[in-house]
């Protein structure tokens, strides 16, 4: 081993860590490993520089931004109800079918933020039972083209990088839909059982906490909480108040209500109509009768700088023009009051909005929008259906050769700026800059690994291992170790740790590079034991009330029938030799 790829190696073992920890953004641990590779001099500045206008890179760029206007579109959510009417099987048949082939050419996290609402309050089958497989379905959906996730186009743009052939729009597809098609039979036959009926998963309200401050002169201060008619309504239950930082729980009847108490109530959002007829009782930041106009539910994502932090401590309503009504946490209750709160990957919240939230250019690093007001969607279907269609246009042009795909891409985004479909600002706001440092820094990363040797060294060190099992062992064990990453980290980030490793094998073993690289493909988009390998996942745990057992239960099954199939057709659709 040289002194240069033991500095690389120790540089990729801290990356590997820093991304499973998920204190620090990938952006910023991508950014900052390519930055001290160039501070090294083993890359040239000339040579990062142009690993950020590959023209894979732009491409994933473009796309996304695409996305943006393909977002608002309301076709699936509309076709929800029918989705799941029938036998649960059928129902579950007809979801996951629908929702793979749906998220072959649309963000699969979009896809799984319109269903959410529409699976979560169905009245033909418990939420729970429903919202992890369609979870499941859309990110395999993802590995049937190359615009199905980012990943594949990162990969792409890793090709292109070395010089091999790019992919094209439908070469994923001889693995992915065998992959599909079998995972979605393992998911009819066995999550009937797996998956458990839990009451209340449709959005129950008695995980969401409201806390509301009682105003000086307000009638409630000084008479008792029964006096009040606190503790019969309905919807809403008083759990606790906290009083000059002390929590008094439970709340007793015969409880004195004090001038500026925080009285936390559990229960339906949907129904804090029943706290205005209180005088002086007003929910914190936001009248009851505001909040109610613009509620905003979110998800706080792994990698989120508000993660492990307090609603004071990070400002919350300075920073986001909004203000937290409630917070749900699975199926826990949490108690206390809201403002000291730390919060936790994974948590639901809702939000009062203000006018400035959709601005805010730390949204998307901080939050999954999982339901939002009407105005964010096309009021008029149709123009959602003309948006997929032209979305779908440049696709099939591009796969017959018709049409450059960026070039197409550009176009419609410019169609799309024309027709008022979006606007500049908007697109400003949600251009994916994180996916820019991930992808190029990754990009350089990879050169460094491999111009350096350390890549074909850790391509040794799998032969060592596998070599034995031949060539079908080498390409078994990348595919386990992209899962392995990618159940630990983003897809993008297993991706990106995994591609050099299959062009040492490659070379080592001195076969097609391609059947190396699909597997880091579909390796990487192989996250199902988790709530935390891939952002869809975390989307569905509070809604559906999952634990982490659930995960591993429907996901354990789901990932050996994915990974079996895969490693049977990757050769057999890309040949070794």
């Amino acid at each position: 081993m040289t002194p240069q790829q033991a500095v690389v190696g120790a540089a990729l073992a801290v990356l590997v860590v820093l991304l499973v920890r998920g204190r620090h953004a990938p952006a910023v641990v991508f950014s900052g490993t390519a930055f001290f590779f160039l501070l090294l001099d083993y890359v040239s500045l000339a040579d990062m520089l142009q690993q950020f206008t590959n023209p894979g890179l732009v491409t994933v760029l473009a796309l996304m931004l695409v996305s943006v206007v393909l977002d608002k579109s309301r076709l699936l959510e509309l076709a929800a109800e029918r989705l799941v009417r029938g036998p649960y099987r059928w129902a579950l048949l007809k979801l996951t079918l629908v929702t793979g082939l749906y998220s072959a050419v649309l963000n699969n996290t979009a896809v799984v933020a319109s269903l959410i609402g529409p699976l979560r309050s169905n009245p033909a089958h418990s939420a729970s039972r429903l919202l992890l497989p369609m979870c499941y379905a859309a990110t395999i959906g993802g590995i049937l083209t190359l615009v199905g996730t980012s990943t594949n186009l990162l990969v792409n743009s890793f090709m292109i990088g070395r010089g091999l052939p790019g992919l094209q729009m439908f070469d994923l597809l001889p693995v992915g839909l065998p992959i599909l098609l079998a995972c979605t039979l393992t998911m009819v036959l066995l999550f009937p059982r797996l998956l458990p009926v839990r009451a209340g998963s449709d959005g129950a309200a008695e995980d969401y906490f409201v806390e509301a401050r009682v105003r000086a002169g307000s009638a409630l201060v000084g008479r008792s909480v029964q006096d009040n008619g606190l503790r019969h309504l309905g919807h809403l239950f008083l759990s606790e108040i906290v009083r000059d930082g002390r929590l008094i729980a439970p709340v007793a009847p015969d409880e004195v209500v004090r001038a500026d108490d925080r009285l936390v109530f559990a229960g339906d959002l949907t129904r804090l109509d029943l706290l205005a007829p209180f005088d002086g009782l007003e929910i914190e930041d936001q009248h009851a009768t505001q909040a109610m106009k613009n509620l905003v539910e979110v998800i706080v994502t792994v990698h989120a700088s508000i993660a492990r932090r307090t609603l004071r401590e990070v400002d919350f309503r300075s920073q986001f023009d909004a203000a937290v009504v409630a917070v749900r946490r699975g199926h826990r209750r949490l108690g206390g009051s809201l403002g000291n709160l730390p919060l936790e990957p994974g948590d639901t919240l809702v939000l009062a909005a203000g006018r400035d939230f959709e601005k805010r250019n730390n949204l998307a690093r901080n939050f999954v929008v999982v339901s939002r007001p009407e105005v964010a969607k096309f009021v008029d279907p149709y123009r959602g259906l003309l948006a997929l269609g032209g979305f779908l246009a440049v696709i099939v042009l591009a796969a017959l050769g018709c049409l450059d795909f960026l070039k197409g891409l550009l176009v419609l985004l410019a169609l799309f700026l024309l027709f008022g479909f979006t606007r500049l600002a908007e697109l400003r706001r949600q251009a994916p800059l994180h996916l820019l440092f991930i992808i190029g820094s990754a990009l350089v990363i990879a050169e460094v690994m491999l111009s350096s040797g350390t890549a074909a060294l850790l391509a040794r060190g799998m032969l060592a291992v596998f070599e034995p099992l031949g060539p079908l062992g080498a390409l078994a064990g990348l595919l386990l170790l992209a899962w392995l990453l990618t159940e630990t980290m983003t897809n993008n980030a297993a991706a990106a740790l995994s591609f050099p490793i299959a062009i040492g094998l490659a070379e080592r073993l001195a076969l097609s590079p391609t059947p190396f690289v699909m597997a880091v493909i579909y390796g990487a988009s192989a996250s199902f034991l988790t709530p935390y390998g891939y952002q869809t996942n975390l989307m569905v745990m509070a809604p559906g009330r999952y634990t982490l057992g659930d995960y591993a239960r429907a996901g354990a099954p789901l990932a050996l029938v994915f990974l079996g199939v895969a490693l049977l057709a990757i050769p057999l659709a890309f040949p070794l030799a």
